[in-house]
């Protein structure tokens, strides 16, 4: 029986075929809510380990994975997919981990192929761990609590602060390192960014990174920081090849990628049911099930397509049911405009050499608004919780312990090997110690957790609220 409850705010629902223009123009929004977001994790990892002429062809590379990561999310073949209007893109979340792995390939002198295949082999087989836990899901959410995954989010956003501030200064190993041009140029960027997030306009709000971007490339490119020499030398078409530089792994280098495709999984749980609720359909049920499922599975195969492509990791983007919201389209129809547009993109590798020229601190300014954003996110599900004194314990040590080993990284070097290899990771580090504590430290007792709600309630009464907090 069909359970579908339609939203009477949407212009379209989810299985309307809006008129050609209203969809395109429709698709059009939503890919400006996610470009720079398909395409930035690229530009970070590619600047940072250096990788130089391989990044237009990474960049068109995880176009053309999120195309096709769209197009299967909204299509949905069998139990394959969500066919919700779901955007697919590249995951923020495995920035830290892949460049820690990346500098490790560095340290033992290998060459920017094999920085790229190690990448590949990382990201191709842990996409099964999300494939397999698709299935068991519901049971998932038991064991990695909200308390966790805001730990691990938090962690994965302030661990790549450092990354966004470094580009700020103008970049690693840079001559004019710290240089007052290079803070001018990321500080106007990001006031800019601000500047056009506060608008009233949903559609400027949405634009606001790649405005910052623009201005700060105009910017560097009157001052000549900033030059297109070398575009014409560019490709013009580019045809995919499927692990281009191949494929290596490493156990020791593992572990961090098996932790995030966890907690993306929950993540993907979240931004799958928004988009549900959004587009009229049923939150809960057997039919929200097999949807949350399809969806979860579609995240790691087309996780698994990126590492083929040798992309990154790609997951649903929470942005675009901003943009749903706005519009008041819902038609997953609008989403195969979007594959489309995505994959075309992916083709011209020209528009991959115009991204790689922005140069760091443009980049550092947009960016350290984005992994701020994702630190936010996860204070937020933190935030959420009706905290106990052992859910603050957890939080304490857990963030301490993950940060501790990124802000003085000599803790760990006297361990052996692998040892600094697995928790020389914030994320890593940081999560295990989170799910350890979960497990040992014993429950609140019901007589202390009532207490300490009425402690809540009261404190909030006293501030002229009556409002009681609630458990996530």
């Amino acid at each position: 029986m069909n359970t579908e409850v339609h939203n009477p705010e949407l212009i379209h629902q989810l299985n309307d075929k809006p008129p050609l223009p209203r969809a395109f123009f429709s698709a059009l929004q939503h890919m400006i809510a996610s470009f720079m977001g398909v395409v930035t994790p690229t530009l970070v990892i590619g600047g940072v380990l250096g990788l130089g002429e391989h990044i237009p062809y990474l960049v068109s590379m995880a176009l053309i994975a999120s195309g096709i990561g769209t197009f299967i999310q909204a299509r949905r073949f069998g139990p394959l997919g969500s066919g919700l209007l779901s955007i697919q893109g590249t995951s923020f979340a495995f920035l830290s981990s892949l460049i820690a792995a990346g500098f490790v390939v560095k340290s033992r002198g290998g060459s920017n192929e094999e920085i790229i295949a190690l990448m590949t082999g990382l990201c191709f087989f842990g996409a099964f761990i999300e494939i397999i836990l698709s299935r068991f899901f519901h049971k998932l959410r038991k064991i990695i609590t909200p308390t966790i995954t805001g730990i691990v989010i938090s962690l994965i956003g302030l661990s790549l602060v450092k990354v966004a501030v470094t580009d700020m200064a103008g970049g690693f190993n840079a001559p004019d390192f710290g240089a007052l041009s290079n803070l001018a140029v990321s500080i106007t960027v990001l006031a800019t960014v601000i500047f056009f997030n506060r608008s009233s306009r949903p559609m400027v709000r949405l634009s606001a990174i790649f405005l910052g971007l623009l201005v700060g490339s105009l910017m560097t490119l009157y001052s000549g920081k900033m030059t297109l020499e070398g575009l014409t030398d560019s490709a013009l078409f580019t045809i995919p090849v499927p692990f281009k530089y191949g494929m290596t792994f490493d156990w020791e280098l593992f572990i961090p990628i098996v932790l995030i495709y966890v907690i993306t999984t929950i993540e993907s749980t979240g931004d799958l049911t928004a988009t549900a609720k959004l587009s009229g359909e049923p939150i809960k049920g057997d039919e929200y099930v097999e949807r949350i499922r399809g969806g979860i599975l579609a995240d790691g195969v087309n996780s698994l397509t990126a590492a083929c492509l040798n992309s990154f990791p790609t997951t649903t983007f929470s942005q675009n049911n901003g943009v749903i919201q706005m519009t008041g389209v819902a038609s997953r129809f609008v989403g195969y405009i979007i594959a489309g547009l995505f994959f075309v993109m992916g083709l011209f590798p020209i528009l991959g050499a115009i991204l790689v020229q922005i140069p760091k601190p443009v980049l550092g300014g947009a960016t350290l608004v984005m992994f701020g954003t994702v630190a936010a996110s996860g204070i937020r599900i933190l935030a959420s919780e009706s905290l106990d004194r052992r859910q603050v314990m957890i939080i304490a040590v857990s963030i301490g312990m993950g940060l501790g080993v990124t802000i003085v990284p000599e803790v760990l070097s006297q361990m052996p090997e692998l040892v600094k290899n697995i928790f020389g990771s914030s994320i890593t580090t940081g999560g295990l110690t989170a799910i350890l504590l979960s497990l040992v430290l014993p429950e609140e007792s019901g007589l202390a957790s009532s207490d300490q709600r009425k402690v809540v309630k009261n404190i909030n009464a006293s501030s002229g609220s009556i409002k009681e907090e609630t458990a996530f």
